[in-house]
């Protein structure tokens, strides 16, 4: 299943040509992705306060066209792949049918001590609903 948030640009992500700024995308799929956990009734505020951190160990976009100033966004993300201790959440940025730009990031779960530990049942129940067709669970 996926998850859609909309998102007008506003001229604080555009350059002097009004295009979005490259690494805008890495912070619009953050967006995604925060969505799609409220969405879900887990917001990281709440996995904060569990003592529980899902820090970024990779991050991958693949520039296509360019957004622009006042452009009405989708970002439609996914779980691409879910395991013990770290999932792979997919992004498109788009522009009605088109995808301006498309990625993932890798995440992992630490505790407050930063060391690794297993996704809680909780953040496993949550994945599970955005686990696209293919992706491991």
């Amino acid at each position: 299943m996926y998850f859609e948030c909309q998102y007008r640009v506003p001229y604080a992500d555009t350059d002097q040509m009004g295009v979005v700024y490259y690494a805008n995308y890495l912070v619009y799929f953050e967006r995604g992705r925060t969505e799609m956990f409220r969405s879900a009734g887990l917001p990281y505020s709440e996995l904060e306060k569990q003592g529980l951190f899902l820090p970024v160990s990779e991050a991958y976009c693949k520039y296509q066209a360019s957004a622009h100033y006042d452009d009405l966004l989708t970002f439609r993300s996914w779980i691409a792949e879910l395991g013990r201790v770290r999932v792979r959440i997919a992004t498109e940025v788009r522009r009605a049918d088109e995808v301006l730009v498309s990625g993932h990031v890798v995440l992992g779960c630490v505790n407050s001590e930063r060391r690794i530990v297993r996704f809680s049942p909780e953040i496993i129940a949550v994945c599970r609903k955005f686990v696209a067709e293919g992706g491991e669970a």
